[in-house]
């Protein structure tokens, strides 16, 4: 088992050790179920009284902490809590990594270069396509003819990679998730009903049309994806009808997202978990979609720019924004309205309340 000192683990961290930094642990956990060998993590006083509970003698502590008081023979201090917590857990995470070696149970094509990559089980790896050295494929990953993906990257059990696919480096794609299925996009003969109701913003009697077949647009211009993205289980990013769809360099894509046909997403964004980006929406740099986020398609979204869970994009954000609410507004003018419709019910009380009846009018006058 894999082991680190207390000081080895600051110098990873930057950080400072105090105490016996020779001190080795093996894992890490929170403070009151901490074994002897973990590191306890505790880095708000929030944790101060859980860990006075636990079995640790080493913690990573908040700055000002008193460790020895804590019962602690060594400490970490970490003044950010979060970005300690990516930097240890990166350490600790023993999952192997290539070069590896090819399961007897793949099907690799002949003319597929992999070398220096580890293939999982069943998994299979089309004519011509390309796999980075020290990228590793887990059991049943699918790879198309001519995709290529860079190095260092993971892909876990059950991705599939679709044709004229390009995956930069250090990319890590969780389970099921699909890169480069075909997008959702059908036409019909005549104009549909769909079309008609858009243009006449609801303001239209819609009748059977006279054809109602939908046909198919192929989706040929794949997916670009650059190094160190990352896209969570079950997500899809569908192929481009001519271009590619493209994820800038740096992004983060949670479970359960859809990314449709055309998008273009920037670099070192953040796509939160339920979110739908719809076809040909453009979204800059940095920008940060909160969980279930919807996003019309052949939009316009700045850099910079932040929705709140839940919010509902149907018009371009310009960038530096703070939106939420459905449709997308800014969030103070949201909180503004939300605070007046939850005052409604009380104003309509008083109104009864200070209602004056009105005296019928005398008959003989």
């Amino acid at each position: 088992m894999t082991s680190h000192s207390i000081e080895e683990i600051a110098a990873a961290l930057g950080a400072e050790a105090l105490g016996a930094v020779s001190l080795r642990v093996t894992g890490a956990a929170e403070p009151q179920a901490a074994a002897p060998d973990e590191l306890a993590l505790a880095m708000t006083p929030a944790y101060g009284e859980a860990l006075t509970r636990g079995r640790a003698r080493a913690a990573v502590i908040w700055p000002g902490a008193d460790w020895q008081a804590l019962g602690l023979e060594a400490a970490i201090v970490a003044p950010r809590a979060r970005l300690a917590m990516a930097q240890l857990t990166q350490l600790l995470d023993s999952a192997p990594s290539g070069p590896g070696e090819v399961h007897p149970s793949a099907v690799i094509g002949e003319s597929a270069r992999v070398d220096g990559a580890l293939i999982g089980p069943l998994c299979v790896v089309g004519e011509g396509a390309e796999i980075g050295a020290g990228t590793r494929l887990e059991a049943h990953v699918t790879v198309a003819p001519g995709a290529r993906i860079g190095q260092d990257c993971r892909l876990a059990a059950g991705v599939r990679i679709q044709r004229n696919c390009r995956i930069g480096d250090r990319v890590i794609l969780q389970p099921n998730a699909t890169i480069g299925g075909d997008g959702f996009s059908f036409v019909t003969r005549d104009v549909s009903n769909a079309e008609r109701a858009r243009a006449a913003l609801g303001d239209a009697r819609l009748e059977p049309p006279e054809d109602p077949v939908w046909h198919r647009i192929h989706s040929l211009g794949g997916v670009e994806i650059g190094d160190d993205v990352e896209v969570g289980s079950n997500s899809a990013v569908d192929a481009g009808t001519i271009r590619a769809t493209r994820i800038g360099r740096g992004t983060k894509v949670d479970n359960l997202v859809q990314v449709g046909h055309n998008v273009v997403i920037g670099e070192d964004c953040l796509i939160c978990g339920a979110t739908g980006i719809a076809g040909s929406t453009v979204v800059g740099d940095r920008t940060v979609l909160g969980g279930a986020t919807g996003v019309v398609d052949n939009l316009k979204i700045g850099s910079d720019v932040v929705t709140g869970a839940g919010t509902l994009v149907l018009s371009n954000v310009p960038s530096g924004r703070i939106m939420m609410g459905s449709p997308a507004m800014p969030m103070t003018a949201h909180l503004a309205s939300y605070k007046a419709l939850r005052r409604l019910p009380r104003l309509l009380r008083d109104l009864a309340s200070a209602k004056k009846p009105v005296p019928k009018p005398d008959p003989n006058d």
